[in-house]
This record gives C-alpha cells, sequence and structure tokens, in this order.
C-alpha cells in the first residue's frame, strides 16, 4: 500500500479532491517524505504552501451564491475558510510555542 493510499484511508479523503497547487505541494512533500529529506524547514515551506493555495482559492470565491431568488452562503468558502483556519494553526505550531498558544486559543474561542 503506497504513502498515499495509506493517508486516504486514515482520513477518509482522496487527494484528487485538492487543487492544482495542493496536490503539487502534496507529492512534493510525499517524495521528500520518501527521500527521507523532510526537514522542519521544510514542512514549515510547504505548510506556507499550501496556506497559501487556499488563500488564493478563497480570494476567488463568491460570498453569496443564488439559488432561485434567494442568496445563501457559498459552502465552498466556509469550507475553504476552515481548511485556511487549520493551515495557519500548523504554521503557528512550526513557528513558535507562544504563536500555537495563542493560535489555539483563537480557535477555540471562535467556537463559542
Amino acid at each position: 500500500m503506497s504513502i498515499t493510499e495509506q493517508i486516504e484511508e486514515k482520513f477518509g479523503l482522496k487527494i484528487e479532491n485538492l487543487n492544482q497547487l495542493e496536490k503539487e505541494t502534496y507529492y512534493k512533500m510525499v517524495e521528500a517524505v520518501q527521500k527521507s529529506q523532510m526537514t522542519p524547514e521544510k514542512l514549515k515551506e510547504y505548510v506556507v504552501s499550501m496556506r497559501d493555495a487556499v488563500e488564493r482559492e478563497i480570494v476567488k470565491e463568491p460570498t453569496f451564491i443564488r439559488i432561485l431568488l434567494w442568496k445563501v452562503e457559498n459552502p465552498n468558502l466556509i469550507k475553504l475558510q476552515a481548511r485556511l483556519q487549520n493551515y495557519m494553526l500548523l504554521e503557528s505550531f512550526l513557528m513558535s510555542p507562544e504563536r500555537a498558544k495563542q493560535g489555539l486559543e483563537d480557535m477555540v474561542s471562535g467556537l463559542k
């Protein structure tokens, strides 16, 4: 079983559902893992790259979509915002413990 298959099975997601930039970043990470060249600096670069990709997608998405005569929130935008929040939290863990603590507090306060 390949690394990709293991990840897909473990987390219940499909890599092909990622956008193009995220796929490229993912496959670079897999290549680095297979070559055992993953370093904290490379991981930081990958997380930042994936965060940037999600930010670019958010900018493209409209806030509301129309269904017949009604305006409703765009569900794709909500999903992208959640992914962005996850990447930002992961990035804060990689940068410093204080920033990670602040990121966790911000995330928990946003759940209320």
